[in-house]
């Protein structure tokens, strides 16, 4: 699914240079559920932007679903972020003066599918993560677990499948943790390849594969059933 060969990433400041990736070679297969780790600066972050397509790398190449992304132009990118690639932020990403409801139908209306249809399917996933009774409310109505909830849902419009998600839980108090954990452990059961980003241990432990970055690099690969520190 995911396929990165000797990616780098290097950010110029006028003569200054910061690599924030140094090769990197990683395999990610379809349906696996990867967390990666690290501390601020390790680079997890910049990854993060490489895979989702946002960014991209100084050197080396990636593979997305058997497509070579380096070869692809801005409208193919954006095909490729809408269609193959969901997105969940620790900040949200909602906009304050849509409802809930409009807020998850966006990604389908740039796809261009009808009202009837994007309204049906945003129905159905809004119930799916228990706010079938908040769709008329705004963002500022919501708590940040409720909100985090409307985010997965937009996430999940155009049935893509990659979720990645940026310290989706780096806002919400413990118990919120915990729910929407709960619920990409079950997106994840359902067939969707989830790479996740988060600086938390016991979050990390939801996951089947921890990736541990330090320093622009990936230091330790462990799979499931090791302890995570």
């Amino acid at each position: 699914m995911i396929t990165l060969t000797d990616i780098t990433k290097v950010y110029k400041n006028g003569p200054l240079e910061v690599q924030a990736l140094s090769p990197v070679n990683l395999k990610v297969e379809r349906g696996e559920f990867v967390a990666i780790m690290g501390s601020s600066g390790s680079g997890k972050s910049t990854l993060m932007n490489i895979i989702g397509c946002l960014d991209v790398p100084t050197s080396g190449s990636y593979n997305l679903d058997g497509e070579d992304v380096h070869k692809l132009n801005e409208d193919e990118l954006s095909r490729v972020r809408n269609q193959k690639i969901g997105f969940v932020f620790q900040s949200f990403n909602l906009l304050g003066r849509q409802t809930v409801l409009q807020n998850v139908t966006l990604p389908m209306m740039y796809a261009g599918i009808s009202r009837e249809k994007r309204n049906e399917r945003a129905l159905d996933l809004l119930a799916r993560v228990g706010l079938e009774g908040r769709v008329k409310h705004r963002p500022t109505e919501l708590s940040g677990g409720q909100k985090q909830r409307v985010a997965i849902a937009r996430a999940l419009t155009m049935n893509a499948p990659i979720l990645l998600a940026d310290e989706p839980t780096g806002n919400l108090d413990t118990k919120s943790s915990h729910e929407i954990m709960a619920l990409f452990k079950q997106i994840h059961e359902e067939g969707t390849t989830i790479v996740l980003v988060t600086h938390e241990p016991d979050i990390a432990e939801h996951a089947d594969r921890v990736l541990l970055f330090g320093d622009g690099k990936l230091l330790k690969d462990t799979r499931k059933g090791s302890v995570y520190s």
